[in-house]
Order: C-alpha cells, then structure tokens, then sequence
C-alpha cells in the first residue's frame, strides 16, 4: 500500500457473538429514520399511492450492499473507509468535505421535526422552536461520555418505542385492501400505472430512493461506528469522548492497523463477516423494511387523496388529523409527537455523522497525523449547529424542499463512492479478503443506477 498515512499490524480478534455486535445499523437505520421513512416516501405515497412500494425494496437492498462493503474494510483495517480513499487519492478528503456540508448542511431533517412538535404543541414560531432543538443536539452530543455510546442508545430507545407504536397504528388502521394494494406496490402495479406514475417528481423519487436508509455519505459513516463499537480490528482504534470528559482533549491517530493473511487470519475474518452481515440484515434491511414500508401503508391509509398533500410536509399533518378522527384525538396528538421526536433524533445522528466525516477527512488533508480529534469534532459540530441556527433565523420555514435538495445531492455523492468502493475493495484488499463476483455485480449495478438517475435530474432540471 503505497501511502504516507500510517497502518500497524495487530492480532485479529475472536469474533463476538451477535447479541454483542448490535448496536452500529441500529445508528444507520436511525439515520434513516428522518429523511426516507418518516418523510420521503410516505410523501411520495400520500401522493401517488402505494404502487411506487417496490422501489422501498430496492433502495434499501442497494443500502445494504454499500454498507456492508463499507464494514468489510472497517473490519480489515480499523479506521474508517475516508482513511482508506485518502489512500487511494490525496484529493477525495476534499470531496467528501464539500458533498457532506451541500448534501446535509442544510437543516432541513430539524425544521422538519420542529414543524411536528410545534403542531403537536400549538406553538405558532416553527423557527424558535428549532433554534431550541439545535441548542439541545449540541449539549446531548457535548456532554456526553462516550460519543458512539451517547448516540448508539439513543437510537436504540426511540426506535424500540416509536416504530413498535407506528406499526401498531397501521395495522389498526389498515383493511384487507390496504395491504392488498402495498402487495400489488412490491412487485411495481399502483393504481392506473406500473413502476412509475405519470407526474412524479424525478428529484423526489431520486431522492427518496437514495434516503431509503441513511443516505448519502451518512453510509460511509457505518465505518466509524463499526470501529467505535470494537468489530475485528477497530478493537485497537481510539475513540471521541465528550469535551468535558477525561481523555477528552488528547491527541490520537485516525489511522488504523491490520492483521497478517494467512489461512488462520482467513478463517477468523470470515466469520466475523457471517455475523456482522447477520447484524446488519436483521436490524439494518429486516427492521428496516418493516418499518419503511409500514410508514408507506399509514401515509396511504391515512392521507392519500386528500387536498394539501403536495404542499411541504402537510401530508403528516394531515395523516395526525386522521389517525385522531379514526381513534383518539390523543393518538393523533402521540403520532405527531412520535414523529417530531424520531425526527429530531435523526437529526442529532446526522449532526454527529456529518461531524466526524468533515473532522477525519480534515485531519486527512493535514496528512492524518495525531491531531486533538475531540477538539477538531467538537467545532465542526458547533459550527454546523450555528449554521442550521442561522437557517431558521432567516425564516426559511419549507423543511420538504431543504430535504430534497439534499437528497439529490447525495444521491450523485453515492454515485461517485459506490465506483470508489469498487476500486477500493477490489485492489487495496488482499485477495481472499475481496468481495466475491455477485457483490462486486450488485454494487456495479448500484453504481450505474444512482448514475443514470442523477443524469435524469440534471435533465429535468436544467433541460
């Protein structure tokens, strides 16, 4: 590997077991949470109707493949996958600088959830409301002990809660013919068309398949939390602390170290690929699935046809007044407040993803040397916090329209690392370590599928 940045050698760990690796796609899956589930597609579906349902399916598969060649190399080397395309090319830490900031600076996710809670609430300044939330994220991701810890249980808590009472909204509220229809909508048969109405947004539809999960270069974050969880070699990796915390202001390296290829090493690695992919399948593309598409069948049930819905994020509003006419005036009042709050907290993960994607990528540009990665993290964090502030103080109160913006962007961003990921693990990786022919067709196929729809947009746009 022919480089400048630094990469020791250490002793593969054993394997863990599963119930011990949960944890990371939790994150992801929370990420995804407040752009594609909550937002984007039952946008789409409150508009267009469940026959779009198929491509739920797809963009969460073509997630799952990403990120699991992005953990494949997490797991070989214990740094994150920015390190190793710094590797490659000296450049790239400025890229992903530029397209994180475009793709994600824009705080659309917060004046989303701002927008809910300030409905829920009765309060009328939508904009105050999501100064607060910014002020809130910076002290939670601040003050914490453990960053990974800090956001890893938060997740965990609010999609244990929030999901299990959504589902049980829609099946309540669904009839045999609902699901009728979300069955038809897998396999691409809506109602008067197939695979794509007539009249959909491209921009839209792009970017609700490219937030069918995390999105963006917020999938490239699954590196860091597989190293900051402790898989295979990011046992060794060093780890963000709060600012305040002990050992919060020391120096550390964001390079990694790797283990000798030899048939026992093989062996080792292999298994732990069984299990983190097991991980990921059952919470990441299982839970996942579940709860995207479930979010689909109540935007459906509750708000398709209706008046207003093209118009921001009214299509939420309007799924709240009937849930409350069709139960209890209270479940509408909790929905809101369910959805305002997954929102926010997706928000928070966005915040300290973006964080630690434009500190690394920083750190690498100054030759990823030991650096005060606490510190550096920290003002990249207050600093988009600001910015976000600064947003809301402008006025700027249609959160649908940041959010699509932002989905575009990211869906060229992934256009451009999926052909890196290609790169990366086919050359850098030893060749036992690879990914095998069907993986390497999967990604291909993603790689050209983001490409041809990024060049539809350009031509909708700008043609």
């Amino acid at each position: 590997m022919k480089t400048t940045l630094p990469l020791g050698e250490q002793k593969l760990p054993q394997p863990l077991p599963l119930r011990k690796l949960i944890g990371p796609s939790f994150i992801l899956l929370g990420l995804g949470l407040g752009s594609g589930e909550i937002i984007l597609w039952p946008y789409l579906t409150s508009n267009y109707g469940l026959g779009i349902a198929w491509a739920i399916v797809i963009g969460l598969t073509m997630q799952f493949f990403i990120n699991m060649e992005v953990e494949r190399y997490a797991l070989i080397y214990g740094e994150s996958i920015f390190v190793g395309f710094a590797r490659m090319l000296k450049i790239l830490p400025a890229w992903f600088i530029l397209s994180t900031f475009l793709g994600f600076g824009w705080p659309g996710i917060g004046l989303a959830g701002a927008t809910l809670l300030s409905t829920a609430f009765g309060v009328e300044n939508v904009q105050i409301l999501g100064v607060i939330i910014f002020l809130v994220i910076g002290a939670i991701l601040t003050l914490g002990k453990v960053l990974y810890k800090t956001v890893e249980r938060l997740q965990m808590w609010l999609i244990g809660i929030g999901v299990p009472f959504i589902i049980g909204l829609a099946l309540y509220l669904s009839e045999k013919s609902d699901f009728i229809a979300l069955g038809s909508g897998i396999i691409g048969q809506g109602e008067g068309f197939e695979f794509l109405p007539f009249g959909i947004s491209i921009a839209a539809f792009l970017g609700a398949l490219a937030y069918s999960g995390a999105g963006g270069n917020l999938n490239l974050g699954q590196s860091f939390y597989v190293r900051d969880k402790g898989y295979a070699m990011g046992k060794y990796a060093d780890k963000i602390t709060g600012l305040f915390r002990k050992g919060g202001k020391q120096k550390f390296s964001i390079t990694g170290n790797t283990f000798k290829v030899n048939q026992a090493n093989i062996s080792l690695f292999q298994k732990w690929w069984r299990v983190v992919n097991l991980e990921h399948l059952i919470v990441f593309w299982g839970l996942g699935l579940i709860t995207m598409l479930t979010l689909a069948l109540l935007a459906y049930v509750t708000s398709f046809g209706l008046q207003g819905n093209a118009e921001g994020i009214n299509f939420v509003i309007n799924e709240a007044m009937m849930i409350a006419s069709r139960t209890l005036p209270a479940f509408g009042t909790l929905f809101l407040l369910a959805t305002g709050i997954m929102l926010c907290a997706t928000q928070l993960t966005v915040l300290d993803s973006t964080s630690r994607i434009m500190t690394e990528n920083f750190l690498l540009l100054k030759g990823g040397k030991e650096f005060n990665v606490t510190k550096i993290y920290y003002i990249i964090l207050w600093i988009q916090i600001l910015f976000g502030i600064a947003v809301f103080s402008l006025g700027f109160d249609q959160p649908l329209t940041l959010i699509i913006l932002g989905a575009v962007i990211n869906a060229f961003a992934m256009f451009v690392y999926c052909g890196l990921l290609l790169w990366i693990n086919n050359s850098m990786l030893a060749k036992p370590l690879r990914p095998a022919m069907w993986r390497n067709l999967i990604l291909g196929a993603t790689f050209l599928f983001f490409g041809g729809f990024s060049y539809l947009v350009i031509v909708e746009k700008f043609f």
